[in-house]
């Protein structure tokens, strides 16, 4: 993707200049930004929502009271589309859907360790979550019909009592629009928005992770215990000088230092931090699995599956919470694979032996896909 090029979907700005002004700062209204966007019929949606693999939920709204039900939901689970104020929210449909996750794959100007999912929420007339936040920044992109949007940067986040989800008790709306199909409206983390459907209505929401420090903290050093004694050695712990105690329940302050000796120890090699990172950057959702694939033929392009997250760093690749050490020629190649998800034939032709081999390992596991290109048969 070309960062410096005006895009239609920024309303003119380039992904540049879009991450200068806007991202993390203040919210983004584009007019037109996706012209005659479709994504879903409502009865495709609705099956979706039935599957067990699918995250959905329901939410029904009655007078200042509140319902929610998790998926799976089948037909007769949902609301008759003309009664009003009901929603349908399907997460993650980048993970199932092809035309998603080209979508998706719009907004790939942010890096791939940031961007979550796609999730499409289809209302009945008046239909809508009730005014809140959400912790990540997120893109609005109306599919079908008119949702109104009031929107605030407002310090008062108290939440409303017993909700089952969380509301916001006293919203106070800045600014107010009305979205029409192929309108977006960007919000940063911790934005206050409400949106309301007029009429029947789709709004896609593309969101961002934003892991919490606690939780990468945990996940890193899970996967960096893996590896502990290699990584902080297998000495034992010596004390050829000890006196004698008369405190023996104390615990000796050379077996502390000790101890935060091998922990500096099995931290200190970046790259073992770096890799552990990459592998829980890409490591699949609960949800995900593949299906074994195919061989990789001669003269055959190479698609990533949409499920399949890959990334890279300076010294590894990683897809689907796995790492490789890489370099030279190989190592660029696997990074043109990451960054564009996918490889021509032309492009396998640079590929070592080993990397040829490591791409059908991939293949055969279902992470990646060969595509005939045109003029192969």
């Amino acid at each position: 993707m070309n960062i410096t090029q005006p895009l239609t979907l920024l309303g003119g700005l380039s992904p540049e200049r879009f991450m200068q002004r806007h991202w993390q700062k203040k919210p983004l209204l584009v007019r037109g930004a996706v012209p005659a966007p479709s994504l879903f019929s409502r009865a495709e949606l609705f099956e979706l929502a039935s599957r067990e693999e699918v995250e959905a939920r329901l939410v029904v709204r009655s007078g200042k009271g509140m319902k929610l039900r998790r998926g799976p939901l089948p037909r007769r689970a949902l609301p008759p589309a003309s009664q009003r104020d009901w929603t349908l929210l399907v997460q993650g449909l980048d993970l199932h859907s092809d035309r998603a996750q080209r979508l998706l794959a719009q907004f790939r100007f942010v890096p791939e360790a940031r961007l979550d999912d796609l999730m499409v929420s289809w209302a009945s007339d008046g239909g809508g979550i009730g005014p809140h936040f959400d912790s990540y920044d997120v893109f609005l992109l109306q599919l079908q019909g008119r949702r109104r949007w009031r929107i605030g940067r407002q310090k008062d986040l108290t939440l409303q009592p017993d909700m089952p989800l969380k509301i916001l008790a006293n919203f106070e709306p800045q600014h107010d629009y009305l979205l029409e199909p192929g309108d977006m409206l960007y919000l940063p983390p911790r934005y206050a928005h409400e949106g309301v459907a007029v009429g029947e209505c789709q709004t896609c929401s593309i969101g961002f992770r934003a892991p919490a420090r606690g939780e990468m903290a945990r996940e890193l050093l899970q996967r960096l215990a893996e590896d502990a004694d290699e990584l902080a050695g297998a000495a034992l712990y010596r004390d050829p000088g000890a006196p004698a105690t008369a405190t023996p329940g104390a615990v000796p302050g050379e077996l502390q230092e000790f101890a935060a000796a091998a922990m500096r120890a099995a931290l200190a090699d970046p790259l073992a931090m770096n890799r552990a990172l990459g592998e829980y950057l890409t490591e699949p959702k609960a949800n995900v699995w593949f299906e074994g694939g195919d061989d990789l033929p001669v003269g055959a392009a190479l698609t990533l599956d949409r499920r399949s997250r890959m990334m890279h760093d300076a010294h590894h690749v990683f897809l689907n919470g796995e790492s490789w050490r890489a370099a030279g020629r190989d190592a660029a190649l696997m990074r043109k694979l990451a960054d564009q998800r996918g490889l021509s034939a032309t492009d396998l032709t640079r590929a070592s032996a080993g990397a040829l081999e490591l791409l059908q390992d991939w293949c055969g596991a279902g992470w990646l896909h060969p595509q005939q290109e045109s003029g192969h048969e």
